[in-house]
């Protein structure tokens, strides 16, 4: 493996459940840790953002699944392209790869399928495409090796939350609001094993379908959280929301657009408040569900953290930020930049680092955070 005396050139690639684009972060690791050297995001041109709605947790062609998955390995690879020479980095510096795809379907509890119990996911986004299209070394398809271990195949940030932010004397969360939401929990001065992480509920997901459907589609999310700072919160609503039996289920647990796509938003529309109002109270829901799943699933700590570290998309929201400050008051709520990392380009950083421990063949889950029976090395790697 080749490395210079400055440490390990990676990048990572994500797009979200969110499906506004793609995120690409360069990054140099060494024993020093993480230094991000470029970041670019290159959002999904409207009828490339469709067509993956029509084939997201939906009756579906399988010739569009398999069009849309070499389809975004050449996406994939022109982002890389571009945010290479954006921040001027000769591509041959950068040793791997690491591209998370595009989710179109999660299910990491087990059902019923033909007379076997099964968890599955799938990510499209042919890394033999990206490797080929940019000469490098790539490693994609993540969430299948935890998910055969016994995992839920999620969340996977958690091995890099614990290498970026934990802390010996204070107790942390690492929040990023992405789609969907998700939180780590990491107790001060504790070992990996003791990391509790799992997906709160919705992260901008239902808002952004909201907005969406109230401004005919001109409007894709909730700049700045204006639309929700106009409205009224509904705290039954939220109240009754929260009900739902995801809230009190112990992690693992992980969610995504099987839970709160179309048929969860047309529900919130029936209900006939404002526009404003139905924004303001999924807003406020999304940070209910957050602090809910804090105080629940908190490892047992009777202290609330002393410091949630927030990163993702939803950082923008100011609307959400503030609700979210309302719902934890004895916790410090930060943004992940000021401990060095690009709130918007931390999930493309965390991949990049995944990818180099698989490069490495080390293991990367934890079994703590996915309820798999053992660590594993995670990915599929294809030689550029």
């Amino acid at each position: 493996m080749k490395k210079n005396g400055q440490g390990m050139v990676c990048a990572g690639i994500m797009s979200g459940t969110s499906l506004d684009g793609i995120d690409v972060a360069v990054i140099r690791r060494s024993k020093a840790g993480v230094e991000t050297l470029a970041f670019h995001s290159v959002p999904y041109a409207a009828e490339v953002r469709a067509a993956l709605l029509g084939v997201s947790n939906c009756t579906t062609h399988t010739r569009d699944i398999a069009r849309l998955h070499f389809l975004l390995g050449e996406l994939y690879a022109a982002a890389f392209l571009q945010t290479c020479k954006k921040g001027k980095i000769a591509v041959e510096e950068v040793e791997v790869i690491g591209c998370h795809g595009q989710t179109i379907y999660h299910e990491g509890t087990p059902v019923e399928f033909l007379g076997k119990k099964i968890a599955s996911t799938l990510q499209i986004g042919d890394g033999n495409v990206l490797a080929a299209r940019t000469g490098r070394t790539v490693v994609s398809d993540f969430r299948p090796a935890d998910i055969a271990a016994g995992g839920q195949g999620a969340p996977l940030v958690p091995f890099v939350d614990y290498l970026l932010f934990h802390d010996e004397d204070l107790t942390r969360v690492a929040l990023n609001i992405g789609g969907i939401a998700n939180i780590t929990w990491l107790p001060a001065g504790a070992p990996p094993e003791k990391v509790v992480a799992f997906d709160t509920g919705p992260g901008n997901m239902v808002v952004d379908q909201l907005v969406a459907h109230y401004s005919g589609g001109s409007r894709g999310f909730d700049k700045d959280g204006a639309m929700a700072a106009e409205g009224l919160v509904h705290p039954e609503i939220v109240a009754e929301l929260l009900t739902d039996e995801y809230f009190s289920r112990r992690p693992p647990k992980s969610a995504g657009r099987e839970q709160y796509g179309a048929a969860f938003v047309d529900a919130l529309i029936a209900r006939g408040l404002s526009p404003e109002d139905t924004v303001a109270t999924a807003t406020y829901f999304t940070a209910a569900a957050i602090a809910e799943g804090i105080a629940q699933f908190a490892d047992g700590e009777e202290e609330p953290p002393a410091e949630v570290i927030v990163a993702g998309g939803g950082v923008h929201n100011e609307t959400l930020m503030r609700f979210l400050g309302a719902e934890l008051p004895e916790s410090e709520i930060t943004r992940s930049d000021a401990h060095g990392v690009d709130a918007d380009a931390k999930e493309a950083v965390a991949f990049a680092v995944l990818a180099s421990e698989t490069l490495k063949g080390q293991t990367s889950n934890l079994p703590s955070a996915t309820g798999a029976k053992r660590a594993v090395v995670l990915g599929k790697v294809c030689r550029g």
